[in-house]
């Protein structure tokens, strides 16, 4: 049986995150990159994310990324463009809400920006057409579940 040379396992290393306070500098985009805003979680290591050159792209989160940094509807990322396919992308880095706001300050981001909200990129109205009836029955039917 081989011996242990190490200092414990996989959940040894799983329960520390060293990077979580330490301050990181600023990453601007590049030629050939740019800011998104995940807007659906798709599974298996893709996401949906609205750049905002205002196309909406499937992007891949690189391996690096994968298991170390976890991404949320609403989080703002750079995205590498792919040279072969316009519509898909890959991320590079997502940003923390007080790196985004600093973004948005400096006007690396439109003005139509949110940052700290989910965002659904539902047309407005969409939603106001569902009408809940209020028939309320009266005291006299018993109701079947009551009678069991």
């Amino acid at each position: 049986m081989p011996k242990n040379k190490g200092k414990g396992g996989k959940n040894r290393r799983r329960g520390k995150n060293e990077n979580e306070t330490e301050k990181r500098e600023l990453v601007f985009k590049e030629d050939g990159q740019e800011y998104a805003q995940v807007t659906k979680m798709l599974g298996n290591g893709r996401l949906e994310a609205m750049c905002f050159d205002g196309v909406k792209r499937l992007c891949h989160i690189r391996g690096k990324l994968r298991k170390k940094v976890w991404i949320n509807q609403g989080d703002i990322i750079l995205i590498g463009l792919r040279d072969y396919q316009d519509a898909k992308a890959d991320v590079i880095l997502k940003y923390t809400p007080d790196e985004a706001r600093n973004l948005k300050t400096y006007g690396e981001f439109p003005e139509t920006v949110r940052i700290n909200d989910t965002v659904t990129f539902v047309e407005d109205g969409f939603d106001e057409d569902i009408e809940f009836g209020d028939d309320i029955s009266s005291g006299d039917e018993a109701d079947p579940v009551d009678g069991i």
